[in-house]
């Protein structure tokens, strides 16, 4: 009799198991889908505010340009006045993403320095660029490129300081845009190259204006690419330069 009592137990508690709901897989599965379908739409506005387009110095604007009013010889100043073709520095640098190369740039209005012009050629010159107020199309990359990439609080400036003589005697009055080669001591992150490259410039009114795009390795100025969400900055870029000068 205890026998039976103890085999209808044992069945009573394997029909009660037995009706309890099990967890399903598919459910479990799910959940974890959704989770890193969450997380992943979370981190995209993060890389693409870190990895947008940025703020590029663009070239000489041809539209905006007009005769010459004064004589090319003189001491000229960089002038900080906004409006067309008003003077701005920055980088243009790739950033590799998985599967994806994607071109940002940023720039800086703080930009200041002179050129001496003698008997139509370029003496002497210096311009410095501050760093610390580059600024691309996002508060947390401009954080980024001035303390991670530049590192502006121990190198808050760059310079270019022209070393050889240029010709500029030859840039037209009636404000056609012509060439010119300047060749100078390049100082990005505290390390120096030197530099050549022609650059446009362009003699309107009262104004001489000068700009290029001068090619740069980052290896050469010892700026390191450090590691981001999901990009790596590639090891050439450019160094953007429009100067608007007058005397």
């Amino acid at each position: 009799m205890a026998r039976r009592d103890i085999n209808q137990g044992a069945e009573r508690d394997a029909a009660l198991q037995a009706a309890q709901p099990r967890p399903k897989k598919g459910l479990v599965i799910g959940g974890s889908i959704i989770i890193a379908l969450a997380v992943l739409v979370a981190l995209i506005p993060l890389v693409l505010t870190m990895f947008g387009s940025g703020v590029r110095t663009e070239g000489i604007d041809a539209g905006a340009v007009r005769e010459a009013t004064t004589d090319v010889d003189g001491t000229w100043t960089v002038s900080n006045r906004p409006g067309a073709n008003g003077s701005s520095a920055g980088f243009t640098f790739d950033e590799v993403l998985p599967g994806e190369r994607r071109t940002t740039s940023g720039s800086t209005q703080g930009v200041k320095g002179a050129v001496v012009i003698e008997s139509g050629t370029i003496t002497s010159g210096e311009i410095t660029v501050d760093m610390t107020t580059i600024t691309t199309d996002s508060d947390v990359r401009d954080s980024n490129v001035r303390r991670k990439i530049f590192e502006t609080d121990t190198y808050p400036e760059a310079t270019f300081t022209v070393t050889e003589p240029a010709d500029v005697s030859h840039l037209p009055e009636d404000g056609t845009v012509g060439q010119v080669e300047l060749t100078g001591e390049l100082t990005i992150h505290g390390q120096t190259n030197s530099v050549t490259h022609t650059f446009d410039a362009v003699r309107s009114g009262d104004h001489l204006v000068v700009a290029g795009d001068v090619p740069v390795t980052r290896a050469d100025y010892g700026v390191d690419s450090p590691e981001f969400v999901a990009a790596k900055i590639a090891d050439e870029g450019e160094i953007n330069i429009r100067l608007n000068l007058t005397k």
